[in-house]
């Protein structure tokens, strides 16, 4: 029996010490004053400092391509979840399984495909938005499935008809039901949308000019050609963005649920 109960936390905790420890020694070395020499050499803030007068304009970068991401996958992928929620049938799962099919190709032949298309228009090539529409692409299904998911779960068809006889017209339908029974899923897949695209690196490796560096290809960058304590540096500043993004995002989250309940 304690076998039976103990085992599921030993795992659970080993799990977490493979992820936890390479990131705790990576920060480490970002504040380190010499790596090789290890913590006897000091802690410093030099390399953090280095860090932001080199890729501020990436991680600026980062942050608005990944918000600017969210709100055209909200966009774009509630009202498609809606109408494929609304509307089941054979054409429905035809156009997910179309939604869904770049996550079954590689980022880098999705970027190339768009390079082929794209790569004469100058303008637009070299501009941030070329990249934007590659992480749409690549977040859209997440946030369309996440929200579909949830109008499955509610059988939406049944509260929209029995509103629909108390008079309500489909605007209102739509914001008065869908959308608030919706919410956990909407704030779920805006999670994923916005860690995919601060995060997403085959696909903007491609897409990104000398000038349009996101976070994943500037650290990148800077482990191919800086000193290992200023990519490690990198990596701190990458952790602390996202990490607390992630909590703030994964509570609003939890509140949705419980309010919906």
């Amino acid at each position: 029996m304690r076998l039976t109960r103990y085992l599921p936390l030993g795992v659970a905790l080993l799990a977490a010490a493979f992820l936890i420890v390479p990131a705790i020694l990576s920060i480490l070395a970002g504040i380190t004053a010499n790596y090789f020499r290890g913590l006897s050499s000091g802690l410093t803030l030099r390399w953090i400092f280095e860090v932001w007068e080199l890729y501020a304009g990436s991680i600026f970068l980062s942050l608005w391509i990944a918000l600017c991401c969210l709100v055209v996958t909200l966009l774009i992928g509630v009202p498609a979840a809606y109408w494929l929620a609304r509307n089941p049938g054979r054409m429905a799962r035809w156009l997910e399984e179309f939604v869904s099919l770049p996550l079954s190709i590689p980022g880098l032949a999705l970027a190339l495909a768009l390079i082929q298309l794209y790569g004469s228009h100058l303008g637009f090539r070299t501009s941030w938005l070329f990249i934007l529409t590659g992480h749409v692409l690549y977040t859209l299904p997440f946030m369309v499935r996440s929200v579909q998911a949830v109008w499955a779960g509610m059988d939406l068809t049944t509260l929209e008809e029995s509103a629909a006889s108390l008079g309500a017209g489909p605007w209102q339908r739509f914001r008065d039901i869908a959308l608030p029974g919706a919410l956990p899923g909407i704030l779920a897949g805006a999670l994923t949308v916005v860690t995919l695209s601060i995060g997403e690196f085959n696909l903007t490796w491609m897409l990104h000019t000398p000038y349009l560096k996101t976070l994943p290809v500037g650290l990148a960058d800077a482990y191919a050609s800086m000193r290992l304590e200023i990519a490690s540096a990198y990596t701190l500043i990458f952790f602390v963005i996202i990490v607390p993004l992630l909590m703030a995002m994964q509570w609003a989250s939890d509140r949705a649920r419980r309010l919906t309940r």
